[in-house]
């Protein structure tokens, strides 16, 4: 398992990156002014952080429970990154609707195109972030030997 520490590294950097190249280009395709989508993308990336850390902490639980490991091959990370995304999009609509003064069918869409994008984000980013920084392999066997000492 990750540490504290290590979660919170992931998380900052995660929302750093993605804040940073997700401003000017929605600016861009969504034809609005580049302040509006700062502040939409300060409070999606708060939210985010937040989500990512709860989220993140759960599904690693989970794979512990079920596979005994934290290790996620690809199938997993395709996994983790939607249902990652749909919880965020469900937390985050009513938010940009209101913002941004459009249905809440239009932010919707809207919404749509930015998890596009962060789900392709996401799932290089982790990648990247388990490359860089690997999980050190223990098994549930191991732990429970050294949680006896």
């Amino acid at each position: 398992m990750r540490s504290f520490g290590d979660r919170v590294r992931h998380a900052v950097l995660f929302e750093l990156i993605g804040l940073a190249t997700f401003t000017p280009l929605a600016a861009i395709v969504f034809n609005q002014p580049i302040a509006h989508m700062g502040i939409i993308g300060v409070v999606g990336a708060t939210v985010a952080t937040l989500w990512n850390f709860i989220y993140n902490l759960g599904f690693d639980r989970a794979l512990m429970r079920l596979r005994g490991k934290v290790q996620k091959t690809i199938s997993i990370r395709i996994v983790h990154a939607v249902l990652f995304e749909a919880g965020l999009v469900v937390i985050l609509i009513p938010f940009i609707a209101w913002y941004l003064q459009i249905t809440l069918v239009a932010a919707l869409l809207m919404d749509i195109a930015v998890v596009t994008y962060y789900l392709v984000y996401a799932f290089v980013f982790n990648i990247a972030y388990d490359w860089v920084f690997p999980v050190k392999v223990v098994s549930r066997d191991e732990r429970t030997v050294a949680a006896a000492r």
